[in-house]
């Protein structure tokens, strides 16, 4: 079973200390909160908080350092005395386009595939009258991964090959994870009103 170094509350600074803006915020704490529903659904409660750390600090270089993305990071986590475990882990979603450490373990696999998801479905999301993901049905968030036009941000590419390295065929992996966002929306909203943001 692998534990973090770091607590959550130390992660959650380090995040602040090197991102500012809310866009960015919110989305480490969807990929935490992402991460988190997949430790537990997959059969890895007891390591739910380093898959959630995990996911808060996998963009942690992004704001700052963007064109060093999943390189920099590395030497902030060492500053931290984050273990190569964890640091590897991190750097993985950067596979084949920054970085060449392939994601191995389902966890690393899982931020690969749901990390451009998440921006996707958060598009997706503010299209709505709602704002919100917790209306949205599968057959439309499906619509919109095939519109290449809309949200072209997100690699449809990652996303695919992500849902490859898990097994997983694309319709699950796509309702899974706006299952997810569905369950975990509130919670993050909270967050971000705690945090006054």
């Amino acid at each position: 079973m692998r534990k973090s170094q770091i607590s959550r509350e130390d992660a959650l600074k380090l995040l602040m200390t090197y991102n500012k803006e809310i866009f960015h915020i919110k989305h480490a704490l969807t990929v935490e909160s992402i991460m988190r529903y997949f430790a537990n659904k997959l059969g890895y409660s007891q390591e739910e908080d380093y898959w959630g750390i995990v996911g808060l600090l996998h963009d942690l270089d992004y704001e700052m350092w963007p064109d060093e993305h999943c390189i920099k990071v590395v030497e902030l986590l060492k500053d931290v005395n984050v273990d190569n475990d964890m640091v590897d882990a991190i750097c993985s979603h950067g596979y084949g386009h920054r970085v060449d450490i392939e994601p191995k373990h389902e966890m690393e696999k899982i931020l690969y595939a749901c990390d451009e998801l998440t921006g996707l479905i958060g598009a997706c999301a503010l299209m709505r009258p709602s704002k919100s993901c917790k209306d949205m049905e599968l057959k439309s968030l499906k619509k919109k991964f095939k519109d290449i036009k809309f949200a072209a941000g997100c690699n449809r590419d990652i996303i695919n090959k992500g849902a490859d390295m898990l097994g997983w065929d694309i319709d699950r992996l796509l309702e899974e994870t706006l299952l997810a966002m569905k369950d975990e929306e509130e919670i993050i909203e909270n967050q971000l009103r705690e945090m006054n943001l």
